[in-house]
């Protein structure tokens, strides 16, 4: 299990943009679930939408990626930066509320050099909320 502070160590993100709480399972090079507990007191549900809150889509994606992060630096990729390349296939199946945790699972399709491509998927209560395939570009932290 990786915790919040390993968490912190590896990714550049903070609050209010860190989506990933922990990571539950971890093969490095292959596959990483990690959990995003999803709470009234997130900043996101004030707005989208008032009396009815929803996470936002693209925060679920986001979530996803950073565990890829988290993934690829734990296969190797110490001290390096991950970007997004490109977003496919993404499909939203059924929204995450407060009160929801979110398991995010990810594994990595393909990796050639700096070029990983993962297929990710967020399921609550085992069913899939959204999924989505993306490439991401492993890189210098100063680019």
């Amino acid at each position: 299990m990786i915790n919040i502070k390993e968490i912190e160590s590896i990714l550049p993100h903070r609050f209010p943009f860190l989506l990933v709480d922990r990571i539950i399972e971890m093969v490095p090079g292959e596959k990483a679930v990690g959990i995003k507990n999803a709470t009234i007191n997130e900043h996101f549900f004030a707005g989208h939408f008032p009396g009815n809150p929803i996470m936002p889509g693209v925060l679920i994606v986001e979530a996803l990626a950073q565990t890829a992060g988290v993934l690829a630096f734990k296969s190797g990729m110490q001290g390096k930066a991950v970007y997004f390349m490109s977003i496919e296939k993404v499909k939203f199946r059924k929204p995450v509320v407060p009160g929801d945790q979110v398991h995010l699972e990810v594994k990595v399709l393909q990796q050639r050099d700096k070029v990983w491509k993962f297929a990710g998927r967020a399921l609550v209560d085992s069913k899939v909320a959204a999924e989505a395939e993306f490439t991401a570009m492993v890189t210098d932290k100063e680019i």
